[in-house]
């Protein structure tokens, strides 16, 4: 989840200065960028439980041990809560799952190399610190109430909404993690593409990184139990957005839908204002009965639009939001799945070609059942495994044409080895969890904090 926008404090008083901000996101081809962001785990290995935020061996000591790397603190409230450097930022989720937001960079090699300098700096802080950090999908062993809290403003606002919009949406902010990554677009046309191609087939990558499939100990019946969470967080800020599908879809239509969507707060002078629930719609007329007479800024809208949580996520730049977390192979593999769609004309126009056809029906059938099936979902006189071997296929052939090389002279879509892998076997990393349980593991999950930790 982001922390506050660093965006003006300049008063909103056009709505056309709502759509512009989206606009602005536009670049030439030259300038696109990937921005991969991932969320691990932490543990203590002396007992496996979440560290605290406070004490020798917790989070805000492991963000301190970080600095060494030239990372420069973030604080609220006098307690450092995150982490900048270039670029970059190291930031923590609600119960401190730690969160890489990667800089904007030119290509998959890059990333790789990224991911993996911030896994070895974690490794060598949080080893001197007697924890360690786990990519999966959900918390696979504690209890929601055996979750720590982030000293966060934001959060405390959000802890005390979700109960009232869902049952689930504690879940997600304390036992989900993802992997995420963010791409441009050239026009608004062009966005309105990506966007389409990218939320029809995120069932697919939800499909094929399915990795959370334990609750408590337990199977839990799903594959991707992450993804089913967000079935029942917060209706009015999450879905498919049936709507981009829409003639005459947007800007102008995605300001509409975020101005429909609740708010959290207000951040003003370093206060968090609970605004949970109201309309962003009143607080452009001055009518915010939390702050009255006041007008909202553009900070205040960049951050409002951080608070919906769609399966693709339109700021300046797009979101694929589908993906639980994961070993670093995949964390690579997500930006170059996406990348190699989008980033190339004829990929795009062949994802495009695939996906155009597919009723609101067979999207929201996608969407409901993949979190439990996975790739063997029934989909018209196949399976979603059948899309997932064309998606990756037409994915390959895009990064095969960008030719982006290393100093090797390999191109970028060997990082889709793992993709290719899962969706030859049809097995996701779910069910192969789910086998070490029933077999060598004797039916307990403490094996994966050794076995998949980073």
């Amino acid at each position: 989840m982001s922390g506050p926008s660093t965006a003006s404090d300049l008063p909103i008083t056009d709505h056309r200065q709502l759509a512009q901000v989206l606009a602005s996101g536009e670049k030439p081809r030259s300038d696109w960028r990937i921005g991969t962001e991932h969320e691990k785990f932490g543990f203590r290995l002396a007992d496996l439980r979440p560290p605290e935020f406070d004490g020798e061996r917790g989070i805000e000591a492991l963000l301190t041990g970080l600095t060494r790397f030239g990372w420069q603190p973030v604080q609220e409230g006098g307690r450092t809560i995150a982490l900048l450097r270039d670029a970059a930022s190291v930031t923590l989720e609600p119960a401190g799952q730690l969160e890489l937001s990667g800089a904007p960079l030119e290509n998959i090699h890059q990333t790789c190399k990224e991911v993996g300098d911030h896994l070895r700096e974690v490794r060598e802080v949080a080893d001197e610190l007697g924890l360690g950090f786990l990519g999966m999908g959900f918390q696979p062993k504690w209890r929601r109430e055996d979750m720590p809290w982030m000293p966060k403003g934001r959060y405390r606002i959000m802890r005390e909404y979700m109960p009232k919009v869902g049952t689930l949406g504690l879940d997600m902010m304390t036992r989900t993690c993802t992997v995420q990554v963010n791409l441009d677009y050239a026009s608004e046309a062009d966005m309105v593409k990506k966007f389409r191609v990218s939320l029809a087939l995120q069932p697919i990558a939800t499909a094929l990184f399915a990795d959370s499939p334990f609750t408590e100990g337990k199977p839990n019946g799903y594959l991707s139990y992450r993804s089913h969470i967000w079935t029942d967080t917060d209706a009015g800020r999450t879905g498919m957005l049936d709507f981009v599908f829409e003639d005459g879809f947007g800007y102008e239509r995605y300001v509409d839908y975020l101005l429909d969507v609740p708010m959290y707060f207000s951040y003003r002078d370093g206060i968090y204002h609970d605004a949970s629930g109201k309309s962003f719609r009143d607080f452009l007329r001055g009518k915010l009965d939390v702050l009255p007479g006041a007008l909202p800024t553009l900070r205040d809208w960049n951050d409002h639009m951080t608070t919906a949580f769609p399966e693709v996520r339109l700021k300046k730049f797009l979101e694929m939001r589908g993906a639980d977390g994961g070993p670093w192979s995949r964390l690579c593999a997500l930006s170059a799945f996406w990348v190699g769609l989008l980033y190339d004309d004829a990929a795009l126009d062949a994802a495009w070609d695939l996906v155009k056809d597919f009723s609101m029906a067979e999207r929201h059938a996608l969407r409901d059942g993949v979190p439990r099936q996975a790739l063997k979902l029934p989909f018209r006189n196949g399976t979603a495994r059948d899309l997932a071997r064309e998606a990756v296929k037409i994915a390959v052939a895009g990064l095969q044409r960008r030719a982006v090389r290393n100093s090797q002279g390999v191109d970028e879509s060997r990082f889709l080895d793992p993709l290719i892998e899962i969706a030859e076997s049809g097995k996701t990393p779910a069910e192969r969890k789910l086998e070490l349980f029933n077999g060598e593991w004797h039916g307990s999950v403490d094996p994966l904090f050794c076995e998949f930790a980073y």
